[in-house]
C-alpha cells in the first residue's frame, strides 16, 4: 500500500534521520518527493510511503509523536488553461513526466496518472496557472488538458 503524506518539521526534528528509521524500524519505504529542509530552521518534505497497512499507521503515529505534524490531504494538480501560455517551465520539474509538451503545436499535456502531486509545478508557473486542488473536481473547475 502507498500513501502520499506532507511532514511538517518543527526547528527541532530536522536532524533527525526519519526516511532512515521509517526504514529500519517500520519496514516502511520512503520516496522523498519534494523537500524544503534547513538545518535549524522549520522544514516541509513530500514522502510517498510504502508498506503494509498495518506499518504504515505505526510509522505515521511513530512520526507523530517525533513532533512532526502530517498533512494527508490528498489533492489533484489542475491547470487553468485560461492562464497557460504552454511556457514548457512546468514540464521541465516534474519528476514523472505527467507535464510535457509535443510537436508540432509544443502545446502543454497533463497525464494526471503519471502526476505525483509532489507540487514542485506549482512554483515554476510564472503565471500561477498551476494549483493543487484538494476537493473533488467539480463542474466549475477550469479544463484539464490531458495525453490520449
Amino acid at each position: 500500500m502507498k500513501r502520499r503524506i506532507t511532514l511538517h518539521f518543527p526547528r527541532e526534528a530536522v536532524h533527525q534521520p526519519i526516511t532512515y528509521r521509517l526504514a529500519v524500524e517500520f519496514d516502511v519505504a520512503a520516496k522523498i518527493l519534494r523537500a524544503q529542509i534547513a538545518p535549524n530552521q522549520s522544514g516541509t518534505m513530500v514522502v510517498e510511503l510504502s508498506g503494509d497497512i498495518d506499518d504504515l499507521d505505526a510509522a505515521e503515529h511513530w512520526l507523530e509523536g517525533q513532533g512532526l505534524a502530517l498533512n494527508r490531504a490528498q489533492g489533484q494538480i489542475r491547470v487553468d488553461l485560461d492562464r497557460c501560455v504552454d511556457c514548457g517551465i512546468c514540464s521541465s520539474v516534474c519528476p514523472s513526466g505527467a507535464l510535457g509538451s509535443t510537436p508540432p503545436l509544443w502545446r502543454l499535456h497533463f497525464d494526471a496518472r503519471r502526476c505525483l502531486v509532489c507540487e514542485q509545478c506549482i512554483p515554476s508557473c510564472p503565471l500561477e496557472a498551476i494549483a493543487l486542488v484538494l476537493d473533488q473536481p467539480s463542474a466549475d473547475l477550469p479544463a484539464v488538458r490531458s495525453l490520449s
